[in-house]
């Protein structure tokens, strides 16, 4: 990783943010591919560079209207999306995109729980440590892949 030790996911994303030297592996298709919906370009990086590093293939998208139209163009196996977007929320992000294929996960990546989950998941919470939230994004592809 770096030369500093990082355990708190809201704390690299921190850290990256302000240290952004992000790595671009080849595109291997035969690893998932997780959607990242993120407006906040900063911490979109950086989760992308996360989910890269555990050898993931990752769209980013900044709008949920971006995300639609990803979702439709690719083989997505999971979308990881914050949950206060721009013009959204991640919430009713997961309508629109579980009215389309409804066996891709979709996980809510937030500060706080909204109150109404409706299509999503699992939630994250952004205090989770980077080892759990790898996990969690692993169990629930295998899940729903497997």
């Amino acid at each position: 990783m770096n030369s500093f030790q990082c355990t708190n996911l809201a704390i690299f994303l921190s850290c990256m943010a302000f240290k952004a030297t992000i790595e671009h592996p080849a595109h291997n298709s035969t690893q998932p591919t997780v959607l990242c919906v993120e407006d906040n370009k900063a911490y979109l990086r950086v989760r992308k560079a996360v989910l890269e590093r555990e050898g993931y293939s990752v769209l980013a998208a900044s709008t949920g209207t971006d995300a639609l139209r990803l979702f439709r163009e690719a083989a997505v196996s999971l979308v990881l999306s914050d949950h206060m977007l721009r013009g959204t929320t991640g919430v009713a992000l997961a309508k629109q995109l579980k009215a389309i294929r409804p066996h891709v996960p979709f996980v809510l990546y937030s500060g706080t729980v909204p109150e109404i989950m409706g299509n999503v998941d699992c939630f994250i919470s952004k205090d989770e440590t980077v080892p759990n939230f790898l996990s969690i994004i692993k169990s629930l592809i295998k899940r729903y892949e497997g």
